[in-house]
C-alpha cells in the first residue's frame, strides 16, 4: 500500500517509510522555506541541516501527532519553527564566542549599560505577555508575521486562511496591543 493524502498519518505513525516518503515530496517546500526564512543569514548547510532535523523529528514523534492533514501541515511548520530558531540561536552564541575569543580580555566592548538591557528586556516581556493574552490563532499569526518575518499570503497559506483573514487579524490584534500599551501607561 502506498502513502496517500488520505491515509499518510495512519502509515507514518505505523513507521512505514512511503509515508516518511510521501511526507517529504509534499512538505519540503513548505519546510525550506521556513527554515530559509530564519536561517537565511547562515549558509545552506545550515538550512540543509535544519530540514533534515525536522524530517527526523517528524519520524521520531509521529506517535505524539493528533489530528488530520490540516493539523500536520500546521504541525510540521511548528517543528520547523523551533528547530530553525535552535539553530539560529547556536549560530548567534558561536559567533559572539567566536568574537569574543578575537579580542583580549578586559577589552571587550558592551554596547548598551546594564540599565538599557533591563528595560530593553521588560519592554520585550511586556510585549509577549500581552501577545499571549491574544486568541491561539492571533498568536500564531503574529509570531509568524513578526517573528517569522513571513508574509501575510505565506501565513494565510500556512493556516488555511484568506490573506483578507490574516490581515484583519494583524489590525485588530495591533488595535489590542495598542489598547493595552495605553491602559498600562494611564496606571503608571
Amino acid at each position: 500500500m502506498k502513502s496517500s493524502p488520505t491515509n499518510f498519518i495512519d502509515r507514518l505513525k505505523k513507521q512505514k517509510e512511503d509515508a516518511l516518503d510521501y511526507i517529504i515530496d509534499s512538505y519540503m517546500p513548505l519546510v525550506k522555506a521556513i527554515a530559509y526564512k530564519i536561517l537565511h543569514t547562515q549558509s545552506k548547510y545550515d538550512v540543509d541541516e535544519c530540514v533534515n532535523d525536522v524530517f527526523l523529528s517528524v519520524w521520531q514523534n509521529a506517535a505524539q501527532f493528533q489530528g488530520d492533514s490540516t493539523d500536520f501541515k500546521k504541525w510540521i511548520g511548528m517543528i520547523t519553527k523551533y528547530k530553525a530558531i535552535d539553530r539560529y540561536r547556536q549560530y548567534e552564541k558561536r559567533v559572539a564566542r567566536e568574537q569574543s575569543e578575537e579580542q583580549p580580555f578586559g577589552q571587550q566592548q558592551t554596547s548598551y549599560t546594564t540599565e538599557q538591557q533591563i528595560l530593553e528586556r521588560e519592554q520585550k516581556n511586556e510585549l509577549l505577555f500581552a501577545i499571549s493574552k491574544l486568541a491561539e490563532l492571533d498568536r500564531h499569526i503574529f509570531m509568524m508575521k513578526y517573528y517569522l518575518e513571513l508574509t501575510n499570503s505565506e501565513i494565510a497559506d500556512t493556516l488555511g486562511l484568506t490573506k483578507a483573514a490574516v490581515d484583519n487579524r494583524l489590525y485588530r490584534g495591533k488595535k489590542e496591543l495598542a489598547q493595552h500599551v495605553n491602559l498600562k501607561e494611564r496606571l503608571i
